[in-house]
């Protein structure tokens, strides 16, 4: 198996990356090929431009575009590393998949039946963190609102399949370095629970 882990922070020191590191770790161990696309310090530009958009006659994806769907061409899993920021993705993840999981290979052109979904039969789990605690996120209605909002409909029409939305909340600054390796180890447990059963 092939997974792909895309995350989207602007530090790179963060409990983000400290998190997508251990999942990596873990899958590697577990005979994963692991690509981690950390998008920030590969420069990723979010910015949809105008010859992106489909419809037009000129619409064709960038250069990095291209490049970026080649990467991601033969995986069998996405793992999305993000924080919550205004309960939401931030900037750079929403740009990173409106410009790389659009038309051409999230899905098809529109046709009579609609857009057809292009990625069916491969995985999407996500792992983000967030400064107040899961429990105000849920009572808020954030969390159903989100999740409805990005994670099922991307989904739907890229036709992966999803494998849970996994947040850990109250995470700030000053957080202590065993709460951080509890929290990693957590994160390993799920990545060798998710590698083994779909290997």
């Amino acid at each position: 198996m092939k997974q792909v882990l895309v995350v989207a922070h602007p530090r790179s020191r963060s409990f983000t990356l400290a998190m997508a590191e251990a999942y990596a770790e873990a899958a590697r161990a577990e005979g994963a090929k692991v690509d981690l696309r950390d998008l920030y310090r590969m420069g990723f530009d979010p910015v949809l431009h105008a010859q992106e958009l489909p419809g037009h006659d000129d619409f064709a994806p960038r250069a990095d575009v291209v490049a970026e769907r080649a990467a991601l061409a033969d995986a069998d899993l996405f793992a999305f590393f993000y924080p919550l920021w205004f309960n939401a993705p931030p900037a750079m993840l929403k740009g990173y998949v409106e410009r790389v999981f659009g038309m051409g290979f999230g899905y098809s052109p529109f046709g009579r039946e609609g857009n057809r979904p292009l990625l069916a039969g491969r995985k999407l789990v996500s792992f983000t963190s967030s400064g107040a605690p899961q429990h105000w996120v849920e009572r808020s209605g954030a969390w159903d609102a989100m999740r409805r909002h990005f994670d099922d409909h991307f989904a739907a029409v890229t036709g992966l399949e999803s494998l849970g939305h996994f947040n850990i909340g109250g995470v700030g600054t000053g957080l202590r370095d065993d709460v951080v390796a509890r929290h990693a180890q957590e994160v390993a447990e799920r990545a060798r629970a998710i590698t083994r059963a779909h290997p």
